[in-house]
């Protein structure tokens, strides 16, 4: 394998080594490069051979001196340097394939791609590695990996997956695990099928793999409207998602009691679901699992609070000129954070600020997460409203980088349509008690 480079930076060490662009590298200190992974691992090197081949065939070698984490300066046409991997399974869940169709073409794209899992967090099913790349990961140590595991029943997961190979890629997870990677894992959880006695035999397959298997989170499925011809699934209940808590809380203890750590968590939307309290920041640990719903709400009321605390007895009495701002956000946290904003109302009080829940008509309203409100249902709700001044949303309800919701309607385009000021606030409690408040927007 070999990858083009497309340019070089000006003043670089590849540049002062003549290096040019149009070039393809083949090896760097004799280990061939198939990708940024493996260009990243060896360009740390103080010393560096790296053989190249011309577009006329022609191979040559270049002898490079530099710092030990000094990048030589090559650019390639892509960050991967190759194509990013597709997802070959066909889960009985995946959100993916509940999607309306006429969305933006990247939404229906299935990442299965290892080194984004160790590059980014993403998620990787083991079903599309191949045995170089299981190899490398234990060669350079590549550590987190993020493991999309459902269950540990191999007969059970080539059925929610609808892949043949599923049940024995599990193998993967037991050999990097017993290597010492550290691995996140992932379970997305469907009422009936792997909950109950299926989810405690994957805890007790995973948690004994501790503390190389660092966290685990339980997720609850996300069903749209959109799931004509799929697989029948139903939500959770009250019901059955206290049961899933009793369960993981019970495995949780143990393992905190063992270890200090509980290791296995479930996603806010469980304890929502089930309309039992949020736990405390302090049950959460490290926050190892934040990216799929584990301790958003505890983290950001702990944020906050100690954001509340900082106001000096002066902006405790009043804000310096009266403001009336409103929040928009998912069906599912809206009491939460109505209830968060109840000191800080009663501290300022020369302040309005009011909640309103969107209810997803979009994807349907079995979708309450305020990261896949869209623009549409946005401006349908909150039109004719008093919004006051500004009106605040969740950062994730953008497209991240861009000031686009999933529907493809811009910020630009809610604020022209209500005619107000419309602010995206990142999840982080600080940012958001300076929203509130009317402080200068970051950036």
């Amino acid at each position: 394998m070999s990858v083009k480079i497309y340019a070089v930076e000006p003043s670089s060490a590849a540049e002062k080594a003549g290096i040019q662009a149009g070039e393809t590298l083949i090896s760097m200190n004799g280990n061939d490069i198939y990708d940024v992974l493996d260009y990243r691992f060896y360009e740390i090197s103080t010393k560096l051979s790296i053989s190249l081949e011309n577009s006329k065939g022609d191979k040559r070698t270049v002898e490079i001196h530099k710092g030990e984490y000094q990048s030589i300066g090559l650019v390639f046409e892509t960050y991967l340097m190759d194509r990013q991997h597709s997802c070959r399974n066909q889960c009985i869940f995946c959100f993916i394939d509940q999607l309306p169709k006429g969305l933006r073409e990247s939404l229906y794209f299935k990442d299965d791609d290892s080194r984004l899992s160790f590059l980014f967090g993403n998620y990787v099913t083991l079903t599309n590695l191949s045995q170089r790349e299981v190899d490398r990961i234990l060669k350079m140590h590549i550590s987190p990996i993020n493991i999309s595991v459902h269950t540990t029943n191999p007969e059970l997961r080539v059925k929610m997956m609808n892949n043949r190979f599923a049940g024995e890629s599990l193998q993967i997870l037991y050999r990097l695990a017993e290597a010492g990677i550290k691995l996140n894992c992932q379970l997305v959880l469907c009422p009936g099928i792997n909950d109950g006695a299926e989810l405690e035999r994957t805890l007790g397959d995973l948690l004994p793999l501790y503390p190389s298997v660092q966290s685990i989170a339980l997720v609850p499925v996300g069903l749209t409207k959109y799931r004509e011809g799929l697989y029948p699934l139903t939500p959770y209940t009250k019901e059955t998602a206290g049961e899933v808590l009793d369960l993981v809380e019970a495995k949780g203890k143990e393992m905190l009691e063992k270890y200090g750590n509980r290791v296995c968590y479930a996603a806010d939307e469980f304890y929502l679901k089930a309309e039992r309290p949020i736990p405390d920041a302090a049950f959460y640990g490290d926050f190892d699992q934040l990216e799929n719903g584990v301790g958003l709400i505890a983290n950001l009321k702990q944020e906050f609070l100690s954001a509340l605390e900082d106001l000096s007895p002066e902006e405790g009495l009043a804000l310096p000129s009266p403001r009336n701002v409103t929040i928009a956000t998912g069906t599912a946290a809206a009491p939460f954070l109505d209830n968060l904003l109840d000191e800080l109302r009663a501290k300022c009080h020369n302040l309005t600020c009011k909640v309103i829940p969107i209810v997803n008509h979009f994807f349907g309203e079995q979708i309450t997460v305020a990261g896949l409100i869209t623009g549409r249902d946005l401006i349908d709700q909150l039109s004719g409203k008093d919004l006051g001044e500004e009106l605040l949303l969740p950062g994730v309800m953008l497209r991240h980088g861009e000031d686009v919701f999933l529907d493809d309607v811009t910020l630009h385009q809610v604020e022209e349509e209500l005619r107000i000021k419309v602010r995206g606030v990142s999840q982080d409690g600080y940012e958001l008690l300076n929203a509130i408040t009317g402080g200068e927007q970051d950036g």
